[in-house]
């Protein structure tokens, strides 16, 4: 990288720093390609993305950021996964690191607040926006619906008791 590409790279990872809901730390050490590949493509399907980070880099542009306070998280060979959905970068990650041992989770930042390992694993186990969503639309659903089974109970009360009567009579 020339400096040029250092400083817009820089730029970059500042942006993603100051507007993203969510960012993780790991060590990628020991993964192959395609599991690098594979990480990257459930975060992209997810809404997030996946970056290598060189730590020297990545401090500067922490700088004057709310998340300065996990510049500590970058030696190694380092990663760093964003969202917009405060939920979805760590979700993918530690569910990633569940089945390949090579990801280890150091550490991130939800806006000004910095997370250890144990953090980003108690945000993981959050539900994302989405299933609220799903879940709040379900809950204003349900009375609706019980409300038209209540109105229409009384009619089709009636209609067996008519129902029963007539066969009442066919069978007289």
């Amino acid at each position: 990288m020339d400096r040029a590409e250092k400083r817009e790279f820089v730029a970059d990872l500042n942006e993603v720093f100051k507007g993203s809901a969510s960012v993780v730390v790991a060590h990628y050490s020991g993964l192959s390609v395609a599991q690098m590949n594979d990480l990257r493509s459930k975060m992209r399907g997810a809404g997030g993305t996946v970056k290598v980070a060189k730590n020297r880099l990545a401090k500067i542009a922490l700088q004057g950021t709310e998340s300065e306070g996990m510049s500590d998280l970058f030696s190694g060979q380092t990663l760093i996964a964003y969202s917009d959905d405060p939920v979805t970068a760590p979700k993918i990650v530690v569910d990633f690191a569940k089945t390949n041992a090579q990801l280890v989770v150091l550490g991130g930042a939800m806006g000004a607040t910095t997370l250890d390992a144990d953090g980003i694993t108690a945000l993981a186990s959050l539900p994302s926006l989405d299933e609220l969503r799903a879940k709040l639309v379900g809950m204003i659903n349900t009375p609706a619906t019980r409300i038209a089974q209540i109105t229409t109970a009384p009619a089709g009360a009636v209609a067996r008791v008519i129902g029963a009567y007539a066969r009442k009579d066919e069978a007289a």
